[in-house]
């Protein structure tokens, strides 16, 4: 049945559809203009609504969003977001170098267990934390259902991601810069 047929239903909500609602709820709610309570019940129709028609009657007596607001509320946050920057390369170009072990046949594991092949002794870090395997395209870092995460770059590892020389990495609360691994070096000829 095509949407001209009689009958039909129009289409169903897509995410961002609800992301806006969202967004326009939340900045009524900034604005002074709706109640806590009734933001909370508003919050749960736009989260169950199925059709357009639902999140207009939720809608309907917030002000639509101008365009100066956003420009000058994305410069607003463009602006706070520069510290967190700054200071995330600050303290990443600080971290200790983690070098990546030659290609073997077997998995490095990470974590506080006495067995781990890197072995880190910190409250924040599991027993059995992470692990580290050569592939053919490289490196990948798993994380073995850690309490407080491995993390690449910021982002928290759910499974397994690949990894390359110059990522930063987390363990819990313990931070690595990741270096190619130092190709042994030539045997001197005895001296004479």
């Amino acid at each position: 049945m095509t949407s001209l047929e009689f009958g039909a239903h129009p289409p169903r909500l897509s995410d961002a559809d609800r992301e806006r609602a969202l967004e326009a709820l939340r900045e009524g709610a900034a604005d002074g203009r709706i109640s806590h309570n009734t933001f909370e019940r508003r919050m749960d129709v736009i989260l169950k609504a199925q059709w357009q028609g639902e999140l207009h009657e939720v809608l309907h007596d917030l002000p639509t969003r101008r365009p100066r607001k956003r420009w000058f509320a994305e410069g607003i946050t463009r602006l706070l977001s520069f510290h967190r920057a700054l200071r995330h390369a600050w303290q990443s170009e600080r971290l200790p170098q983690l070098l990546l072990p030659a290609p073997g046949s077997h998995a490095y594991s990470i974590g506080r267990a006495p067995g781990s092949m890197l072995r880190l002794n910190h409250f924040s870090v599991s027993r059995t934390h992470a692990q580290l395997r050569a592939t053919g395209d490289g490196w990948r870092l798993r994380d073995l259902g850690s309490s407080n995460g491995t993390w690449v770059n910021g982002s928290r590892v759910t499974g397994s991601v690949r990894v390359r020389p110059g990522d930063v990495v987390r363990f819990g609360q313990i931070g690595f810069k990741l270096a190619p691994a130092q190709p042994p070096s030539p045997e001197l000829p005895p001296r004479s």
